[in-house]
């Protein structure tokens, strides 16, 4: 039982962790919670932006923040409108006001259940991770905790291979979609805009500056040119006869395997979105079934289409975005972008599709391909500072930290007994952990491995559960 716990990070999995150990605690707790220097912690990234064209990408009614309470999201938006319903796709601005109402929340209730919570508006410099503890180094300050927990979201982006570094110089090539939304003003703007990149990212950005640069053209690569997926106008349910096909992929785990089995699925059912949502609970579990060398053959002929399916649009965005096409302010072209330079004033990318080459000539570029989770050549400070002196191991297929399913973050392959990663640094051991369901069930099982005596009973018997 850990009696002092080191939160690093300002963002959604931190407020979920600290949450969860408020609400279970028993005993003297203390809490140390860096934030980074964000100015309104627990919006992170994802929940930061002020646009209301920016839909949250799942319905409200399974947008809670923690276990005990699933409906907290809902009824905080019921409470401001009475006219919301749990099916509905719901502005991620607005789920950023429930995540700062329950930070709020949260620290009111450590003070009435003994719970110390010190908020550290610093990010911390380094962490030297031991046995028996964690200390965690902040400016001249250095702090000893029982346990410290990686809940630091995002990496920072880099660009892709081949930008010319005169064109980031010139701010030509963006690579911060968000920093560019945080400025960007109404026309006069670039009248050929390039997406580099064709998932939620890009579609945020699409509609976002379609709405604020209306004689913008829009041309957006992505390896097939496809977009996202997107819901149904009604809820589905997942389906019923998921169990058997869990078990036969669970008998070979060999990706064109899954891919075969998945499409038979499919088939015998009346709409895919039910196939792929009845995974969703055991896709930890497979994911820990395929070997290195299946995984890597997952990432490079499956990853794309695993993605699109997963993580879909509101049907309203589906809408705008087609309209765009309609009008002809957006055009998709299917290519693997190789390099891009300056040329006669403008931007021109490289885009490779079926050993063709299509150069795309635009005004500005902006790369918008997601969630960076490589460790191996990143600029995070903390990140860098763990791997360049051992105590944390890349993922070698860019997938985070080398971790166990139930957190514990790995040193040479052995994993530390007090130091923890939740959200994006566990790809790598259960590829699904970015949505708010998966970070709510991570920071269950950590609070309660972290909090119960039995800590070693705990972590098996959750990670039994997860898995």
């Amino acid at each position: 039982m850990f009696r002092r716990v080191a939160i690093i990070g300002g963002g959604a999995s931190a407020v979920a962790l600290l949450s969860e150990l408020v609400d279970r605690a028993s005993g003297p707790l203390h809490l140390d919670w860096y934030t980074g220097g964000a100015t309104h912690p627990g919006r992170g990234i994802a929940y930061g932006t002020t646009s209301p064209r920016h839909l949250l990408n799942v319905r409200a009614a399974t947008m809670g923040m923690f276990s005990r309470r699933p409906r907290g999201f809902l009824d905080f938006a019921q409470r401001l409108d009475p006219q919301v319903a749990g099916t509905d796709f719901l502005p991620r601005r607005l789920y950023g006001d429930y995540l700062e109402d329950e930070v709020a929340h949260v620290l009111a209730q450590s003070r009435s259940r003994g719970v110390d919570v010190r908020v550290v508006p610093f990010a911390a410099d380094a962490l030297v991770p031991e046995i028996d503890g964690v200390t965690v180094i902040q400016g001249e300050r250095a702090s000893r905790a029982d346990a410290a927990v990686l809940a630091i979201g995002a990496l920072p982006v880099r660009p892709l291979e081949g930008v010319d570094a005169a064109l980031l110089a010139q701010g030509r090539y963006v690579i911060d979609p968000w920093a560019l939304l945080a400025q960007a003003g109404p026309d006069p703007a670039p009248r050929e805009v390039a997406l580099v990149g064709l998932g939620l990212t890009a579609v945020d950005v699409l509609l976002e500056l379609a709405d604020r640069w209306p004689h913008a053209h829009f041309t957006a690569i992505s390896r097939h040119g496809r977009l996202p997926a997107a819901h149904l106008p009604v809820s589905t349910v997942p389906d019923d006869d998921g169990g058997a096909l869990l078990d036969a992929m669970h008998e070979v785990p060999e990706v064109r395997r899954w891919l075969r089995l998945l499409r038979e699925a499919i088939a015998a059912s009346d709409d895919w979105r039910v196939v792929i949502d009845g995974l969703r609970p055991s896709t930890p579990g497979l994911w820990d079934a395929l070997p290195l060398p299946e995984r890597a053959r997952f990432l490079r002929h499956a990853r794309w289409a695993w993605e699109r399916a997963r993580h879909r649009m509101p049907p309203q965005v589906e809408r705008q975005v087609l309209a765009l096409e309609r009008e002809g302010r957006l055009q998709r072209v299917s290519g693997r972008v190789t390099g891009a330079r300056p040329s006669q004033g403008c931007v021109e990318l490289q885009a490779w599709h079926a050993g063709a080459r299509t150069p795309v000539r635009a005004d500005i570029a902006i790369q918008t391909v997601g969630l960076d989770t490589d460790l191996r050549n990143t600029v995070h400070p903390l990140m860098r500072q763990l791997v360049t002196n051992g105590h944390v191991t890349p993922d070698p297929l860019g997938l985070g930290c080398q971790a166990t399913p139930d957190g514990r973050l790995c040193h040479e392959g052995t994993p530390w007994p007090r130091l923890f990663g939740i959200g994006s640094l566990l790809r790598s051991a259960r590829w699904e952990s970015i949505a708010m369901p998966e970070i709510r069930l991570q920071a269950r099982m950590l609070a309660s491995q972290m909090l119960e005596p039995d800590a070693a009973a705990a972590r098996r018997r959750l990670a039994s559960q997860a898995g």
